[in-house]
């Protein structure tokens, strides 16, 4: 059995470690904990390994955020993947810092970069973690914020999500959507 995890954010280093980013962010951690790299491929820099008898294979697309549903889409049919076996890890401002989110499928909620696998799939019935950045930024800045770097007080809390993603796409793999979804929608992240 295989399965995709796809990691959203934008390349290049003026992007590294925003908060638009932490897909990028979570798929490293996730990558090191099983201790795969790594390496340039089709549209994405591609990581892959087996887990309890199961293919896994992990994407951060190359392709700019908005433009993710290109590289997922062909990893998908590469792979020829059910979409039951696709996660996308994204930020999500409609979320406090303190949540994630695990849902089977879902509206791209404005996010350009599920827009765009939205777009390129013909489908919302795919898996995403929503990795809770908050909304405290000032009318208008949205932008700014969340192509900006995390503040330093939030550093901590960020790290300690980050590994608890790693966990949320192991059990997503080895339990399913609807367990893993029951152990982590309702905790609250607090140091």
């Amino acid at each position: 059995m295989k399965f995709l995890i796809a990691g959203l954010g934008n390349i290049g280093d003026e992007y590294r470690h925003t908060r638009h980013n932490i897909g990028f962010d979570v798929a490293d951690a996730f990558a090191k904990k099983h201790e795969a790299f790594f390496k340039t491929d089709r549209l994405a820099q591609v990581a892959d390994f087996r887990w309890k008898g199961k293919s896994i294979v992990c994407i951060k697309p190359s392709t700019y955020m908005n433009l993710s549903g290109r590289a997922v889409k062909y990893w998908v049919d590469t792979l020829k993947l059910p979409l039951s076996q696709l996660l996308v890890i994204v930020d999500e401002l409609a979320l406090p810092l303190s949540k994630l989110r695990l849902k089977p499928s879902g509206s791209d909620g404005g996010h350009n970069g599920l827009k765009s696998i939205e777009e390129a799939l013909g489908s919302r019935q795919y898996a995403r973690l929503r990795f809770g950045i908050g909304n405290n930024y000032p009318k208008g800045h949205q932008s700014e914020y969340v192509l900006g770097k995390w503040k330093t007080e939030e550093q901590p809390l960020v790290n300690l999500k980050i590994e608890k993603s790693a966990e949320v796409i192991e059990n997503f793999i080895s339990m399913g959507i609807v367990q893993a979804m029951n152990e982590i929608n309702n905790k609250e992240f607090k140091l």
